[in-house]
């Protein structure tokens, strides 16, 4: 594209903020207009990406203005569907906030648009570029583990209570399930950590905490989750002012049946005290996890027999940001904005995105109906090869750094 890239904004809660990123890319892209029925919304938005920004009720509005190239999807997760396709059916490439949609049928449904139309499609699955992910795939790349065969995660989401249970994210009808919507990002992880995407889940779960707390509001909390987050929640039956609507569960588990063989687990719970992502992976030859999963932490390798050994056989530095995974949404905002001006190949294909929300899809079907087994449908094939055609392998970096 030639001239500046204008980019739009539909949704502009919390994770509408990715957006301050464009214009890392340095191909001249800015923010030029949002999508919000709310007026502080837009008062939000003009504070973050300038008074000039116009701002328009709904998305089929700012697709019809003419007023950007592309848009960044960061409305609420049952939205995700229906927004994009009608923004890809307009020719405005999308920039969609994982998940990609809530439901098998409707993930498909984005693909499919995106695949007659032509027009980019980008999911963020910002946690693939983390520092710690990047690490443990350097690890396998090395084959210090030898073949990988099991991919196990556990989640401890200490900040649940603040992030999921006072707004629409505790309500399945906008989610789905957190094993879905927060759960999505590790999946895919497991994905690619393993080679291949999951066609078997079985799921258990329940609301065993915040189902039990009475002090809930009669409306959504106004503003957004970083107004009324404190770490000083605590217990989180204390927890005040929860949404009006709580029927998400808050421990949820799922084992996976990968298409080449290898098993994964994922357990998430969401009132741990403290907040972070273990991985495991287990090869033929060694396993490797990390402890802590921002600067700071460390992924150790264990490749000798031996009993009980907390320190490994070698210790990698995970580097990054410190808290978060501001440098990861940088990295994803960049690569779709220069995508889409410049025509670059992309790292995450869409597809990968679909995979990740057919497994907690039908794991959350399965916790619900007893922990039935189902199998995951694979995505049509001539959606796939289109969507294919336009990604870049990155390989992981070959260097060991920072052996200790």
């Amino acid at each position: 594209m030639s001239g500046d890239l204008r980019i739009g904004v539909v949704g502009v809660g919390e994770r509408a903020q990715i957006a301050h990123h464009v214009g890392a890319a340095g191909v001249g892209a800015r923010v030029t207009a949002v999508a919000d029925p709310s007026a502080d919304a837009v008062g939000r938005a003009r504070a973050w990406f300038g008074d000039g920004v116009r701002a328009f009720t709904g998305h089929a509005a700012l697709a019809a203005s003419g007023a950007v190239d592309a848009v960044v999807v960061a409305s609420p997760d049952d939205t995700h569907a229906d927004v994009a396709v009608d923004l890809l059916e307009a020719g405005i490439a999308v920039y969609v906030e994982k998940p990609l949609a809530t439901t098998v049928e409707d993930a498909d449904r984005v693909l499919a648009a995106a695949a007659r139309t032509g027009t980019p499609l980008y999911v963020g699955h910002n946690f693939r570029r983390s520092a710690v992910v990047r690490l443990l795939r350097d690890v396998l790349a090395r084959g210090e583990i030898g073949e990988v065969r099991a991919v196990w995660v556990r989640h401890f989401v200490g900040h649940g209570g603040d992030y999921y249970f006072r707004d629409w994210h505790a309500d399945r009808r906008r989610v789905n399930s957190l094993l879905l919507q927060k759960a999505s990002h590790d999946i895919d992880v497991v994905h690619l950590l393993a080679g291949a995407p999951t066609r078997r889940v079985v799921g258990m779960g329940a609301l065993s905490v915040y189902g039990d707390v009475a002090r809930r509001s009669d409306q959504p909390p106004a503003g957004l989750m970083s107004d009324w987050f404190s770490e000083s929640h605590w217990p989180p039956r204390s927890l005040t002012g929860l949404a009006p609507t709580v029927d998400v569960e808050d421990l949820s588990m799922m084992l996976m049946g990968l298409s080449n063989g290898v098993f994964g687990s994922y357990a998430q719970c969401h009132f741990t005290p403290d907040y972070w992502r273990s991985y495991t992976v287990i090869g033929t030859e060694g396993r490797v996890e990390n402890f802590g999963d921002t600067a700071g932490g460390v992924v150790r390798v264990w490749d000798r027999r031996r009993s009980w050994s907390h320190g490994g056989d070698r210790e990698y530095p995970v580097e990054g940001v410190a808290a978060g995974h501001a440098d990861a949404d940088e990295e994803t905002m960049v690569e779709f904005v220069r995508h889409v001006a410049q025509g670059e190949p992309v790292e995450l294909s869409p597809v990968a995105a679909r995979e990740a929300v057919a497994a907690a899809a039908l794991a959350t079907a399965s916790l619900r109906q007893g922990s039935v087994p189902f199998d995951v449908p694979e995505p049509d094939p001539a959606v796939v090869a289109e969507l294919e055609a336009r990604v870049r392998r990155a390989a992981p970096t070959s260097a060991a750094p920072g052996v200790q």
